[in-house]
């Protein structure tokens, strides 16, 4: 499977990687049997980014994933994790986690940005996954934390990795404003965005991805399935977009370009994964997969050749952004 690099740092991702979240149990129980042949096929496939948090199953993501790699020779395979959530002592439990993970709540999460906290949630997620190291970390969901995330957090992770303790440090959002900010303003190599630049949402043109290309930095693409809408060849009433039910418009939007993808003789969700990989800032599409065959169906998917003219075809119907890049037009660009 073909890397990419993440300019001005050792790291080299696969174009695409192993979202361990659910993994961690999200929404539903997934046994460690299962977790470990999800994992193990994405290796055969040849998958070597590995994403996971302690925020995912309170800690059971990065142990699952530790323990799939711990074996595996260390230089041929990148993992990140993420920091922001500490996993401390819950006082109160109620006998399962209330964040949408199926597990005990014996711990809780409690939002730290500071430098010590930074330090204490790395050293925390390398004796759970019982790595020597890990290859990127990102700041967890600072939506609400900015001036702490910026002027603490931020600048402890730049200080490991001038030590060459870690390889790469960025954010992870659900929104591309504030990534954005973080390309420009801090440190950042590279920020995973979640959802904001697919088949059915471009707006990290307006602001991300453009900061990204000027900085010389990278992202990492995840959610481009939109929560469901974009993972079926046919979508219809009552999938999930963005962990609410689809609006009837997005449905109709959704068929509309799976019928062009027919045409072109691809399929919606091999277009979805595909999509990302437009934007030359763009160096991975990470996906969630909780079973061995989900992980070579994707694999499959993201092998499957996605024509340039889709593209341009799904431009000129209104259906993607008009300002949307093509590989080819990123050889020959359009002239003004």
């Amino acid at each position: 499977m073909r890397r990419r690099k993440i300019p001005h740092t050792p790291v080299e991702v696969t174009e695409l990687g192993f979202g361990a979240s659910v993994i961690g149990n999200l929404y539903r129980v997934t046994d460690a049997h299962g977790a470990s042949a999800a994992l193990d096929a994405a290796w055969g496939a040849g998958i070597r980014y590995f994403d996971t948090a302690p925020h995912y199953g309170l800690g059971l993501s990065e142990r699952r994933l530790g323990a799939a790699l711990r074996d595996r020779p260390r230089d041929q395979y990148v993992v990140s994790s993420k920091v922001g959530r500490l996993l401390v002592p819950n006082e109160h439990p109620r006998g399962v986690d209330d964040q949408g993970f199926v597990v005990r709540d014996d711990l809780r999460r409690q939002w730290d940005f500071s430098r010590d906290g930074v330090l204490r949630s790395l050293e925390e997620t390398l004796v759970r996954t019982g790595l020597d190291r890990l290859d990127v970390v990102y700041l967890h969901d600072p939506d609400d934390h900015w001036q702490q995330a910026a002027d603490e957090a931020m600048p402890a992770l730049a200080e490991l990795r001038d030590q060459g303790v870690i390889g790469a440090i960025g954010a992870g959002m659900n929104q591309s404003a504030m990534l954005a900010r973080f390309l420009r303003e801090t440190a950042a190599d590279v920020v995973m965005l979640a959802g904001r630049y697919t088949l059915l949402d471009q707006s990290a043109l307006d602001d991300v991805l453009p900061a990204a290309q000027a900085h010389g930095k990278s992202v990492v693409a995840v959610g481009v399935f939109n929560s469901g809408l974009l993972s079926k060849d046919r979508p219809a009433e009552g999938m999930k977009y963005d962990y609410q039910d689809a609006p009837t418009d997005l449905v109709r939007r959704s068929l509309a370009i799976a019928e062009i993808c027919e045409r072109y003789g691809t399929t919606l969700p091999a277009a979805a994964i595909a999509f990302p990989h437009t934007h030359p800032a763009v160096v991975n599409v990470t996906l969630g997969m909780r079973t061995a065959d989900q992980v070579r169906r994707n694999v499959a998917l993201h092998a499957r050749a996605v024509p340039d003219g889709l593209w341009a075809e799904l431009r000129a119907q209104g259906l993607i952004r008009a300002d949307v890049p093509t590989a080819d037009e990123e050889r020959h660009p359009r002239r003004s």
